[in-house]
């Protein structure tokens, strides 16, 4: 892939992805076919302020962990008023790095 699209993305994913592993990820695009770039502009990544903001206002009803795919986390959370309200406040610390990991996953899926 052409070095002006690889950097076009790394800075459009940048936010979404985690930061350590951005050079992975400029990396793995490097040795990726043009083909399956139109994949890779389709990922719906999940925004981690999104997920942060919802945290923050409904995250004790496992809303957050819904989102993230993490159904049975999510009911848990629900049925113990977010672990009495300690689960919600450490969620409110890691929900963007859990976001930013869930996006590399699926972008590591498709460019491997």
């Amino acid at each position: 892939m052409e070095q002006i699209k690889i950097e076009m993305l790394i800075s459009m994913m940048s936010e979404k992805l985690p930061s350590d592993k951005l050079m992975l990820v400029r990396d793995q695009l490097s040795r990726l076919d043009d083909n399956k770039l139109p994949i890779i502009q389709s990922i719906q990544y999940k925004d981690p302020t999104t997920l942060l903001i919802v945290s923050l206002f409904v995250g004790g009803l496992g809303i957050d962990r819904f989102m993230l795919g993490e159904t049975g986390l999510g009911v848990a959370k629900l049925l113990t008023c977010g672990g009495v309200g300690i689960w919600t406040i450490v969620d409110w610390f890691t929900v963007m790095g859990r976001t930013k990991e869930l996006n590399y996953q699926k972008f590591a899926q498709i460019a491997i």
